[in-house]
C-alpha cells in the first residue's frame, strides 16, 4: 500500500483529494484499533514510530525497528488485516536522540538507526536532521540540514537494497512542530512562509542530486511544513485555510509533493477536512489517540468503582498518580505551575505525557485489575451514561468486554480522520 502514498500528489493533480492518517503510537491497543479499522474499511494502515520511541538502541519503548515491525504484524494477523494494507513509517529520523553529542557522533548513531528502519521494512522515512548537535545552533540552516538528510538517505537506500526490499519513500522538511505538542500556552501559530518551503525543496533537490541521490529524491513524496495548527497542554489552535492558502498555492509549482501535517491532534473532522483540501494530505496523530484511550480507561475505572464491591475508589487513577510521582522524568519539564495544576496536567493534559507510563508493570497491573473486575459484567445504562455516555447504546446491559470499549473509543478518533480524508469527489486512502 506504499503506492497509496506515492500516488497522493498525482491524484491531487487529477482532482482526486485523499487524506491518509498517520498513526504515531506504540501502544498495543492503539495499534489494534488502527489495524482493526483498516481491515474493516479497506483503508491504509500507516503506522509510524519516532526516533525516540523506537531505534537501534531500543528507544523508550525498548523496541528496535524490527521489534516494532513484528509487533504490528502480529496484531495485524490477529485482526485479519492484510499485510498489503500496512505501511510502516519512521518519524523524525535523524540525530535528535543524540543531539547532546558532537555532530559526527550523533550522525553516526542516526545512520545506524536509519539503516535499522530501512532493513526492517519501513517504507516511509521522514528525514529530520534540522536540529543542532553539541556546540551548534538549536536549528540548522537548510544547506546543513539537506546535507545530513542526504547522508541518511544514502544509508537507507543501501540498507533497503541489502535486505532485498524496495527503496523507501521519503518525507523532508525542516519546519517541524515539537513532537508531542507545545509546552506553553498558545493563541495562534504562524504558518510556514511559502518562500521558506520553496527554498527547502530546492536545497534538498540540489543536494541530493549532487550526492548522486536524484532517484531517491524522486521518491520524496511529502514536505513537512507548519500549516498553522498546534496543541499544548490546554489549548488547540485549529486550522484556518485562509492563512495557509499561500502554501496550498505552492503545490502547483511543486507537483511532486503533498504536505505532511504534524500535530493535527484534537483538530476535529471539519478542520482536518480543510487540511486535506489544502494539500496537507498526510495527517499525523498520536497523543490524541492515547488521550482518548486514557479517557476510556478512567471512565471504566469510575464504572468499576461504582459497580464492583471491593474494587476501591479509582484505583487505576491512583496507581498512575503514584507512578508518575515516583518517576517524574517524562512529565516534570513539560508541566508548569504549582502542585494542583501539575496534578491535573499529569492526567488530563492534551500532550498526554501519561502515555509514556502505560507499559510500566505497575500500570499494566492496575489496568489488568480493572479489566478483570469488569469483564463479563452487565453495566446498567445509567452508569455508562454517567461516565462514558457515548458508549451506553453499544455496551450497556450486556456482558462487557473492556478491551472492546477501549478499542471502540480509539476508533472514534480514527473514524474522524478517515472521514476527513474522504472529500466530495474524492476517495480515501
Amino acid at each position: 500500500m506504499a503506492d497509496t502514498l506515492l500516488s497522493l500528489a498525482a491524484d491531487r493533480r487529477r482532482g482526486i483529494l485523499r487524506g491518509v492518517t498517520s498513526v504515531c503510537s506504540a501502544h498495543p491497543l492503539v495499534l489494534r484499533a488502527t489495524l482493526r479499522f483498516a481491515a474493516a474499511t479497506g483503508s491504509t494502515a500507516l503506522i509510524e514510530a519516532t526516533c525516540n520511541q523506537v531505534n537501534h538502541r531500543g528507544g523508550y519503548t525498548g523496541m528496535q525497528p524490527a521489534d516494532f515491525a513484528a509487533l504490528v504484524r502480529r496484531i495485524a494477523a490477529e485482526e485479519g488485516c492484510p499485510g498489503a494494507r500496512i505501511v510502516l513509517g519512521g518519524d523524525h529520523l535523524g540525530p535528535n536522540p543524540w543531539r547532546d553529542r558532537p555532530a559526527e557522533e550523533a550522525m553516526a548513531e542516526a545512520e545506524r538507526m536509519v539503516a535499522a528502519y530501512a532493513a526492517a521494512g519501513f517504507a516511509k522515512l521522514h528525514l529530520d536532521a534540522s536540529m543542532g548537535c553539541a556546540g551548534e545552533p538549536a536549528a540548522l540552516d537548510d544547506a546543513t540540514t539537506a546535507r545530513r538528510a542526504a547522508r541518511l538517505a544514502a544509508v537507507a537506500e543501501a540498507a533497503a537494497a541489502g535486505a532485498g526490499l524496495p527503496p523507501p519513500l521519503y518525507v523532508i522538511g525542516t519546519e517541524v512542530p515539537p513532537p508531542g505538542g507545545a509546552d506553553h500556552a498558545l493563541a495562534a501559530i504562524t504558518p510556514t512562509a511559502p518562500e521558506a518551503a520553496r527554498r527547502t525543496i530546492a536545497v534538498h533537490r540540489e543536494t541530493f542530486a549532487a550526492a548522486g541521490l536524484g532517484a531517491a529524491f524522486d521518491r520524496a513524496i511529502g514536505l513537512v511544513v507548519q500549516p498553522g495548527v498546534e496543541f499544548s497542554n490546554r489549548d488547540v489552535v485549529r486550522h484556518d485555510p485562509a492563512r495557509s492558502a499561500p502554501l496550498t498555492a505552492l503545490l502547483a509549482e511543486e507537483p511532486q509533493f503533498v504536505y505532511e501535517a504534524h500535530s493535527t491532534d484534537y483538530q476535529g473532522a471539519a478542520a482536518l477536512a480543510t487540511l486535506v483540501a489544502g494539500g496537507f494530505q498526510i495527517l499525523k496523530v498520536g497523543p490524541e489517540l492515547t488521550f482518548v484511550l486514557r479517557e476510556a480507561l478512567y471512565a471504566l475505572d469510575l464504572v468499576a468503582s461504582d459497580l464492583v464491591a471491593g474494587y476501591g475508589d479509582r484505583p487505576l487513577m491512583r496507581a498512575m498518580e503514584a507512578l508518575m510521582l515516583a518517576e517524574p522524568g517524562h512529565w516534570q519539564r513539560h508541566y508548569p505551575g504549582g502542585p494542583d495544576e501539575q496534578r491535573l496536567l499529569r492526567h488530563y493534559s492534551l500532550s498526554d505525557r501519561i502515555r509514556y507510563y502505560w507499559a510500566h508493570p505497575a500500570a499494566q497491573a492496575a489496568v489488568d485489575r480493572l479489566t478483570t473486575a469488569l469483564a463479563g459484567r452487565r453495566v446498567p445504562a445509567p452508569i455508562l451514561w454517567q461516565h462514558l455516555p457515548r458508549a451506553a447504546d453499544r455496551f450497556a446491559d450486556r456482558p462487557l468486554d473492556p478491551e472492546a470499549v477501549l478499542v471502540w473509543r480509539v476508533t472514534e478518533t480514527l473514524a474522524a480522520y478517515h472521514a476527513a480524508g474522504t472529500l466530495q469527489g474524492g476517495r480515501t486512502g
